[in-house]
């Protein structure tokens, strides 16, 4: 008999920028290589596959002939490639003029490479605005596929999400898929047979209906114990077979067959969403368990069934609020962008036009959605993919710098809103760094970009509250009390944990982990009272500090000063941070502590993180004013012996960080790490280096007390490096 019932299979692949090159090889490995060995087998069943910008640039340089097969299945028309935004930023996340930039970008580049127009789209974690529609039909996109969730939000069930609608955004039309929630537990986790009968029955009902499955290539192979499933114990090949073999009422189709062949459902407008466990991790953390707990607590109540389809968690930008790291870097990027708008609003200058666009597509790098937010995967919490993130946005910038006609040894001052929280931060820039500051959170150094190596020392991530720390608390407890031998997973389907002992390590941070963080300390506090966040005596660490600069030709100043409670006393401290011309690569950090008591002892400190630094490996580590070793990066140590300098070196990155004092002093060193979650399970994550030089002294009869840093950055090694391997290859 005639088909009854269409199916729609979307595949999604993606590994974000940044990720290990080795990671790419095991998903190519694990799953996209062996998927299509099998797909080119049965050349019936056509599939619409997106491939994230990123990950297809990859493959070109180091997988032609997987390109060439994905090339051969367009042609004989068993493959549409599907579009969007180039390096897969979640829409929400970037200007309008960058999304439809990137969806055009990437656009022209597929087609250029398989011969293609490109019609549909991929929304990144599908993440929906209604504007949206309108944006992506601008850029020359028809249609894409979400999750019925946002569907039923609207207010859409059952038999009705068998098909496709129409929306609109100021007159401009766009058509949208409901992906099934249903299908994408299904497939590949459940027997082929429940997603047959279920596309049964929805056929023995309704006329010419449309089922869409849209979910992540990585589930078949790369996601823990799927690749003996799906390929080894053979899922995926009797998932194919039944869909070959039930062909006389099921055709298989791509999102482009059924567009052009069947009319869409209705019109529909769709509430600001994602896919549901995304709405639950946008929430904060006491939130997400309140929100959990409701749910468990009633889901076998039918009553409660019937409200489901209008309970929903958070908003994806608020990940922005949940996480201040989240914000910098979305700040940082919104700088970037907007001083290319601006460059190029009135045209681009053929002279620069190489460095312009060098610049977007490193902005468009910058804007890859994965470390903006934390759920299921390790996003934020992976060091690596932050650092991608500020790596391209420090190119741009550089690249930028370069275009506005900058050159040699320069320097520049400036106050603005930098990270969006209504208040004025402080930019320092010269040729060789870019230093911000944050009067009104502690006067804090809260990003250090090395331009030689592209790197923010300050990217660092706070140990915060989460609702997964739970499961690694109560097994730890169920460890402690099982019988030797019994399994974890007796109580946590698919409870993972990469190192022992996790749940002895979580921490919550009190404030901060930035640089020029300033601590009053109670006289007998150790390092072990600062590490576990006690000790401090007074308001400074976040207070407000007021403000001035100075400019000259070779030397620009950000002056900021506080009064506040140090103890019982009430001090004031300014501290000025300096950029010379000729060393354009450090900052001279000055301290004045006024209003002491005299004859007072204080306990005074001033925190510096460095992050983006490994700790546990051998060429990551500290070393004295003589240049002996004291430690990997992670160690924890108290240094005892007054000494005027701390250096910590990254061999691999090729970058020496050194702090010098000319008031010699005790440091305390200590690694700030987290407890995350990610795919392959629970993990015990470096964060930052915390190293903290602190002073014991009595007040003098002045009042008065200070002392001089100077944080200096070397990437000579680095360079030296660049220069033999452009040797080499001429």
């Amino acid at each position: 008999m005639s088909a009854q019932v269409r199916l729609v299979l979307t595949i999604h692949n993606h590994q974000p920028v940044g990720n290990f090159d080795h990671v790419f090889e095991e998903a190519c490995r694990d799953s996209y290589e062996p998927f299509l060995d099998l797909l080119e087998q049965y050349p019936t069943i056509p599939i619409s596959l997106h491939v994230s910008g990123s990950l297809m640039e990859w493959l070109v340089d180091h997988r032609a002939e997987y390109i060439d097969r994905l090339r051969s299945l367009v042609e004989r028309g068993q493959l549409e490639i599907l579009g969007g935004p180039f390096y897969e930023p979640i829409l929400a996340c970037i200007p309008r003029r960058d999304l439809v930039g990137q969806i055009q970008a990437y656009s022209y580049f597929l087609r250029n490479l398989f011969g293609q127009t490109i019609r549909g789209m991929w929304v990144p974690e599908r993440v929906w605005e209604q504007s949206f529609a309108g944006d992506l039909a601008a850029a020359g996109i028809e249609y894409t596929v979400l999750d019925d969730y946002h569907f039923k939000a609207a207010g859409h069930a059952g038999d009705s999400l068998h098909g496709y609608y129409l929306t609109e955004d100021e007159g401009r039309l766009f058509k949208i898929f409901p992906g099934s929630e249903f299908m994408r537990y299904t497939i590949p986790f459940r027997p082929v047979e429940e997603t047959i009968n279920h596309l049964r029955d929805i056929a023995n009902r309704l006329p010419n209906p449309i089922v869409t499955f849209g979910d992540d290539g990585e589930k078949f192979g790369t996601w823990p114990n799927t690749k003996k499933h799906v390929y080894q114990d053979g899922w995926l090949r009797r998932f194919f077979d039944a869909l070959a073999e039930n062909g006389d009422w099921l055709k298989v189709s791509t999102l482009a067959d059924v567009v052009d062949q069947v009319a869409p459902l209705g019109k529909t407008y769709l509430p600001d969403c994602s896919y549901r466990e995304m709405t639950e991790w946008a929430l904060p953390a006491d939130k997400q368990t309140e929100f959990h707990n409701i749910i468990h607590a009633n889901k076998e109540d039918e009553r409660f069934q019937q409200i489901m389809p209008f309970v929903r968690g958070g908003f994806w930008r608020n990940f922005r609020v949940k996480y201040s790291e989240s914000n910098d870097m979305y700040a940082r990027m919104m700088e970037i962008s907007q001083k290319l708008e601006s460059m190029t609003a009135n045209g681009i200058d053929p002279d620069n036009a190489n460095l312009i666009n060098e610049a977007r597509t490193h902005l468009y790098r910058g804007q890859c959605n994965c470390p903006y937010w934390h759920g299921a995967f390790g996003g934020l919490y992976l060091p690596h993919l932050r650092n991608a993130i500020y790596a391209n946005l420090i190119a741009a910038d550089t690249l930028l710098e370069a275009a506005s006609g900058r050159e040699g040894n320069w320097l520049h001052i400036e106050a603005d809103d930098f990270n969006l929280d209504a208040r004025k931060e402080i930019r320092i820039s010269s040729n060789r760094i870019a230093a911000y500051l944050s009067p009104a959170m502690g006067g804090h150094l809260y990003e250090l970009d090395v331009r030689g190596i592209r790197h923010n020392l300050l990217a660092t991530l706070n140990r915060r509250e989460e609702p997964y720390h739970d499961t690694v608390r109560n097994a730890a407890r169920h460890v402690k009390s099982q019988k030797d031998g019994e399994a974890i997973e007796s109580i946590h389907d698919s409870v993972h944990f990469k190192q022992p002992d996790l749940d002895k390590k979580i921490a919550y941070d009190n404030w901060p982990r930035k640089s020029l963080v300033d601590h009053f300390l109670h006289p007998d506090a150790t390092l072990e009272t600062f590490q576990a966040g006690h000790g401090g005596v007074g308001d400074f660490v976040t207070g407000v500090y007021d403000t001035k600069l100075r400019r000259s030709d070779d030397r620009v100043e950000a002056i900021m000063s506080r009064e506040g409670q140090a103890g019982p006393y009430r001090i004031r401290i300014t501290k000025t941070v300096a950029l010379n011309a000729e060393q354009s690569g450090q900052l001279e950090i000055a301290y004045l502590l006024e209003h002491l008591p005299p004859g007072v002892a204080f306990h005074f400190a001033v925190e510096m993180n460095f992050a983006g630094i490994p700790g546990g490996l051998d060429d990551r580590y500290f070393y004295s004013p003589s240049g002996r070793k004291l430690g990997q990066a992670d160690a924890i140590q108290s240094i005892d012996n007054p000494i005027d300098r701390l250096g910590l070196i990254d061999e691999w990155m090729g970058i020496d960080v050194g702090i010098q004092i000319d008031k010699p002093t005790r440091f305390w060193t200590l690694p700030i790490q987290t407890i995350s979650q990610s795919e392959g399970g629970f993990e015990l994550v470096h964060q930052s280096a915390a190293v903290i030089p602190h002073w014991q002294f009595m007040a003098p009869e002045n009042g008065r007390w200070s002392v001089n840093l100077t944080l200096a950055t070397d990437t000579s090694a680095a360079q030296a490096r660049e220069l033999e391997h452009a040797a080499a290859i001429h």
